[in-house]
């Protein structure tokens, strides 16, 4: 059948992922770096993806294609949200860390003007992480781009202290973290959520599933972004 729909412009792409992050058929995905049309049959026409599209990259056209398939796409979204965590891998086994020392036990000793680890769960990948945990509960989260933490040199001291850390990055992750964080602050009692992202295009992505991920939960949950710059600051925006 002929109908509308998108097009995406590879020369004009930068990577970004705001588009497949938007998408919330799944029918944008990333490939080697560059935003895909993978499923026409998941398209279906609205442009949801368009106004997210920084360099203009994606426009609609008419032309020959399969019909929007509505009932593959609600199959398809129950089918991710139910997909298991990869068993039998210790690194994706969920877990809180104890960071207070028990009474008898003396703590590990911290060389001066070293910094200890404030991670208070694993594992911390938005992918690996299950949707149900007891550390969810009361707990404020930290959403964060893989890079600020190389970049922002106290980032366990100011972000992750306190906090249940989760980490990804849009552009080199297959797929949309939306329907998986929508979950978790749905299920679990989740007090706040800070977004902590980097200045470059891609990371939009992962606020922008943030962004969704609140206002599909049916919560009211207080949240907050921080930009951390390329050369390891906070910027005021």
């Amino acid at each position: 059948m002929e109908r509308k729909i998108i097009k995406i412009d590879q020369e004009k792409c930068n990577g970004c992922g705001l588009c497949a992050a938007a998408c919330h058929e799944g029918a944008i995905g990333m490939v080697e770096g560059k935003a895909r049309l993978l499923r026409e049959d998941y398209c279906d026409g609205l442009g949801d993806c368009l106004p997210t599209c920084p360099t203009g990259a994606i426009t609609f056209e008419v032309r020959e294609a399969p019909a929007y398939d509505a009932a593959a796409v609600e199959a398809a979204k129950k089918a991710k949200a139910a997909a298991p965590l990869p068993c039998g891998c210790p690194g994706s086994q969920s877990r809180s860390i104890q960071r207070t020392p028990c009474a008898g036990h003396t703590a590990p000793s911290v060389p001066a003007g070293a910094e200890e680890s404030q991670l208070s769960q694993w594992p911390v990948q938005i992918k690996l992480v299950p949707v149900k945990a007891p550390y969810f509960e009361g707990a404020k989260l930290l959403v964060a781009a893989d890079c600020t933490a190389y970049a922002y040199a106290a980032f366990h001291r100011d972000f992750i202290r306190g906090r249940i850390t989760l980490v990804g990055c849009p552009k080199l992750d297959e797929g949309d973290y939306a329907d998986k964080l929508t979950e978790i602050l749905r299920v679990n009692d989740i007090k706040s959520v800070t977004v902590v992202r980097m200045e470059v295009p891609c990371c939009g992505g992962l606020e922008n599933a943030v962004k969704r991920a609140l206002q599909n939960c049916g919560k009211l949950i207080p949240w907050q972004v921080t930009v951390i710059s390329t050369d390891g600051r906070i910027l005021d925006l």
